[in-house]
């Protein structure tokens, strides 16, 4: 597990580049209660990440096993995943970095909601992530494993997040301006380093698919 965890830590990375989760928690924090909104809105967001990305590995290792290919399917869904990561990194795509933000009164559990829903939408073009699953599949892990290993990562996704309540404790009013320059600075790097990075994800994936192959 600490070889498959050691692979999967500059995928995480690139993955906690999301300029669209922190830009909803500065949203909420903006409002009433800031620091319990912005940390229910995180632990929606985490669970539903990680039920989506556990559920998704633990569906593929089954077809897969019933397949009898276990091997071949996931190496070649490996090089399709790369292929797509290569084309997404390389045309000069802007997504939505301020998606349609609630227009209902902010509570724990709307935020909570909210967090879950934003993180199901966004699981088809978390590409990251699929590179993620697609490695855990790959090292052939058990269950039980595949369990622990998708927990420390979606801890390891989520905590840097905390910097948005935490930031609210420590500076108060003061918070707005700090994380306003923040989310600026993830936008700059989401749009100028992370497109090179997801190709270099997409290669690496190709790589793997074509020595398996040959």
């Amino acid at each position: 597990m600490t070889e498959l965890l050691q692979i999967l830590a500059p995928i995480l990375l690139v993955d906690i580049m999301n300029p669209v989760l922190l830009a909803v928690m500065i949203f909420v924090a903006s409002g009433a209660r800031p620091v319990l909104n912005s940390l229910a809105l995180l632990v929606g967001h985490a669970v539903s990440y990680f039920l989506a990305g556990y559920l998704l590995s633990f569906g593929l290792d089954v077809i897969t096993k019933w397949l009898e290919a276990p091997g071949s399917l996931e190496y070649a869904l490996g090089g399709l995943l790369g292929v797509a990561l290569v084309i997404w990194g390389a045309v000069p795509v802007k997504p939505d970095k301020n998606p349609d933000m609630p227009t209902w009164e902010l509570t724990p559990l709307s935020c909570l909601i909210f967090g879950a829903v934003v993180a199901a939408v966004g699981i088809p073009f978390a590409v990251p992530y699929l590179g993620a699953i697609d490695q855990i599949l790959k090292a052939g892990v058990d269950t039980t494993v595949m369990w622990y290993v998708f927990i420390i990562y979606n801890l390891g996704y989520a905590l840097p997040f905390l910097v948005v309540p935490g930031a609210i404790l420590v500076l108060g009013e003061g918070a707005k301006a700090w994380l306003d320059r923040l989310n600026n600075g993830v936008i700059w790097v989401a749009d100028n380093i992370m497109p090179w990075l997801i190709v270099l994800l997409g290669v690496w994936l190709i790589y793997q698919c074509v020595g398996y192959f040959l």
